[in-house]
């Protein structure tokens, strides 16, 4: 038995940037349409809400960039009447005063702002002259509520070192819980090496996130991997990744996954021809039994593999290789 903590709705492939890391590598016109708000509805009312609590499942909306759906607070509305907290991921850039007032109205409970550095890095690695001043201004909007909310950043080599910095700008705006994510080689970003961190850069990282908590501040690092002797150090909690484990998703196609980090095709069903819940309970064999990752290197001889069980399940190629481990400095072309 596996509880369903949380619920991503990949409502729409479609984004108003073109950023150079996006893992899904989404553009502003999708070749996939939006998954329609009944279709979504469908399963949370007839497989999903007579199995569990609806106050302990947490529902977020994810893309592509979720406000590109007009009727996202239709949807999430209806959520908040059926008694499901949800939130949602955004870059901020469509996030009126007036947009927010409805999300709030419409139940919204949660919100993550991505702001990727200083105002140059940033629009560079969002590709678009306006990314920044979206995110600046929705932080400052989320600033003036009572949301639970708070800030992520994709650190790559231009921003390692501007950190400190970074994080003085977001406190200034209102900010005070930032989590940190590297960027891992999927989607648009193998194409763009210079965003991922070497070993010193990461050691960088993992210091810079350990004082920073030493000083009280809610700052942490992702959940993106086993850390070894940071373990402990950058996270409230110790490693574990909750992917088809606590955590699953309806994608814009209907495939069911795990968290929507996870682009490898790992699906383990469809809405359209799959009772969800029976899903949920009966497959997910791959993310629950990770015995099949000592295959490969270097989980073949890791004496590390008990306490990460192959790392996340997002750092996984759709033929099972290991992308990225940092807790012996591995990358897809061996160490690092």
């Amino acid at each position: 038995m596996h509880p369903l903590r949380q619920l991503f709705w990949e409502c729409t492939l479609r984004c108003n940037m073109s950023c150079l890391h996006c893992g899904s590598d989404c553009k502003v016109s999708s070749v996939l349409p939006d998954m329609p708000a009944e279709d979504f509805l469908k399963v949370i009312d007839e497989q999903i809400t007579p199995h569990v609590n609806p106050h302990q499942l947490m529902v977020i909306f994810s893309g592509g960039e979720p406000l590109m759906r007009e009727d996202i607070e239709e949807v999430g509305r209806a959520l908040y009447e059926r008694e499901y907290p949800w939130g949602m991921v955004s870059n901020g850039l469509l996030l009126t005063q007036e947009r927010f007032e409805r999300l709030v109205q419409a139940g919204l409970r949660s919100m993550t702002i991505s702001c990727d550095g200083l105002e140059p890095d940033h629009t560079w690695l969002r590709n678009n002259p306006q990314a920044f001043q979206g995110a600046t201004n929705a932080i400052r909007l989320l600033a003036r509520s009572n949301l639970t909310w708070d800030v992520v950043t994709c650190v790559n080599k231009r921003t390692i070192h501007q950190l400190d910095t970074i994080r003085k700008q977001l406190w200034e705006l209102g900010c005070r819980r930032w989590r940190l994510f590297t960027i891992v080689p999927m989607g648009r970003a193998k194409s763009h090496p210079e965003l991922f961190l070497d070993e010193q850069e990461f050691e960088t990282l993992m210091r810079f996130i350990d004082s920073e908590r030493k000083q009280n501040r809610q700052v942490s690092f992702s959940c993106e991997s086993f850390l070894g002797d940071w373990e402990g150090k950058v996270r409230n909690y110790l490693y574990q990744c909750a992917a088809g484990i606590s955590v699953a998703s309806i994608l814009v196609d209907g495939h069911i996954s795990a968290c929507t980090s996870v682009r490898g095709k790992y699906y383990q069903g469809n809405i359209y021809h799959d009772n969800f819940w029976d899903v949920w309970e009966h497959r997910f064999e791959q993310y629950r039994n990770r015995d099949w990752m000592r295959t490969t290197k270097p989980c073949n001889d890791c004496s590390f593999f008990r306490y990460c069980e192959g790392g996340g399940m997002h750092l996984r190629a759709e033929n099972g290789d290991l992308l990225c481990c940092r807790t012996v400095n591995y990358n897809v072309n061996g160490k690092i």
